[in-house]
């Protein structure tokens, strides 16, 4: 995974996750984790956290609203009640929040520090420093708001923190990640998530190095007062310039000019550097609803296939838990993706609203019996696999190798239709939204 792997825009939200939905999405958080860890290692979990693109199709499939900067504040603050009673088996601590609760980040760092036997002091001096350069070294014109510290046992660490423009009801989140950082201000972040603003001061940026010496330079050299006096003379209303007269066409004098000799190769001025090249730009639009520009139907209909063609055969022992079924395997083939799936496949995070819909009733509302069922079956899978019966898990697996064989030719509903038959059955799923419970659909009447 690359170390900067790029950028999107996410409209801000307000409000707060029902404590219906907050309860699940602490559950599904970390029964997730648990399976990525079991199959791939604690770093590899680091690793997406600090994907832009994994982490908002992680929110996603946890219910919260697919598009909205809602959901780092969300699934940070599932995973810190999931993930920390789960310290000593995982080996990772989640810290600081939103708000007052990323005040407290190097207390909690320093006593993940004395419990684990790593350096605590020197994590919360990084914590400290990284809120600092995206506060400071990178001028975005983004407050920040929200601190998340992700550290494990053997102190790798990833942080996601947020910051918000209010005038422009946007926020940019931005992705640390220790494994190869080797300096906090030569480009240090995993990613920047968020919408271009405008001309933006990028302090950490390695060309800016000079930049950061000669500051320090006009510090010492002025002082503060200097370079307040320094800087109302540059801001001081200039006299008018008198106009100029046009000048005489050059072309007739160039003969009569001496040849110059070019500079020595010392002597000559850099070429300017060529400019950094394109990151992939994941664009949250403003709409609430899903709409098919959203979704990568060719995948969904991969997904879908796979839960319709392999559910009854391959799922036989393992959906034992009662009433799961077909609905069931298909948000379990969503979820299987959320665990299996390469970088590149998450750059339609509205897909994975489709399993579990959204608290905001979109897509639509969550269906809670399938939400309980997603979760019983990922925990009894989980949970056997620590005793090593590894059958239900790798099972999971499964489903999504074929997803990915049978999204070449599967065929199936338009995201239109499924919608609308979610929300035609929404009720018999148990939906939920924040305007309460899901009643079955008014029948129009036909006319006799």
């Amino acid at each position: 995974m690359t170390r900067r792997s790029g950028s999107a825009d996410l409209p801000l939200h307000g409000g707060r996750v029902p404590a219906w939905l907050g309860a699940r999405m602490t559950r599904l958080g970390a029964v997730i984790s648990q399976a990525i860890v079991h199959h791939y290692g604690r770093d590899e979990l680091l690793a997406r956290l600090a994907h832009p693109f994994w982490f908002q199709s992680f929110g996603a499939v946890m219910g919260m609203d697919w598009h909205s900067s809602g959901i780092t504040t969300s699934v940070l603050g599932a995973l810190k009640r999931g993930l920390n009673p789960l310290q000593r088996e995982l080996g990772l601590s989640v810290c600081g929040g939103r708000g007052k609760h990323s005040r407290k980040t190097p207390q909690e760092l320093i006593a993940v520090g004395e419990r684990a036997g790593i350096d605590g002091a020197a994590l919360a001096t990084a914590s400290r420093l990284i809120a600092k350069v995206d506060s400071a070294a990178v001028q975005d014109g983004f407050d920040l708001y929200l601190h998340g510290f992700i550290v494990a046992d053997d102190g790798k660490w990833v942080v996601v923190q947020q910051g918000m423009n209010g005038d422009a009801r946007q926020a940019r989140r931005y992705h640390w990640l220790s494994a190869g950082l080797t300096s906090f201000l030569d480009e240090p972040h995993s990613a920047i998530d968020g919408p271009s603003q405008g001309t933006i001061v990028n302090l950490t940026d390695r060309r800016a190095e000079k930049s950061r010496s000669a500051q320090l330079d006009l510090l010492d050299r002025l002082g503060p007062d200097g370079i307040t006096r320094e800087l109302a003379r540059i801001e001081a209303p200039q006299p008018p310039q008198l106009p100029l007269q046009p000048l005489q066409p050059l072309q007739p004098l160039l003969p009569q000019l001496p040849q110059l000799p070019l500079l020595p190769q010392s002597l000559q001025l850099p070429q300017p550097q060529s400019p950094q090249p394109l990151l992939p730009h994941l664009v949250m639009p403003a709409h609430h609803d899903v709409r098919a520009t959203d979704v990568n139907l060719r995948r969904l209909r991969g997904n879908l296939a796979a839960a319709a063609d392999r559910g009854p055969s391959d799922f036989s022992e393992l959906l034992l838990t009662p009433g799961v079924g077909a609905r069931t395997v298909r948000a379990l083939a969503l979820v299987a993706e959320v665990v299996h799936g390469a970088p590149c496949r998450f750059a339609d995070p509205a897909r994975f609203s489709l399993a579990h819909g959204g608290k905001d009733r979109h897509p639509f509302p969550v269906p809670l019996k399938v939400y309980d069922e997603t979760i019983g079956v990922l925990k009894s899978a989980v949970r056997k696999a620590r005793l090593g019966e590894r059958e239900e898990l790798d099972t999971i697996k499964r489903l999504d190798d074929q997803a990915r064989r049978l999204e070449q030719f599967a065929k199936g509903p338009s995201v239109e239709q499924l919608i609308a038959q979610e929300r035609e059955r929404s009720h018999l799923y148990g939906g939920r939204s924040v305007f309460g419970d899901e009643p079955p659909p008014q029948r129009v009447a036909e006319p006799r």
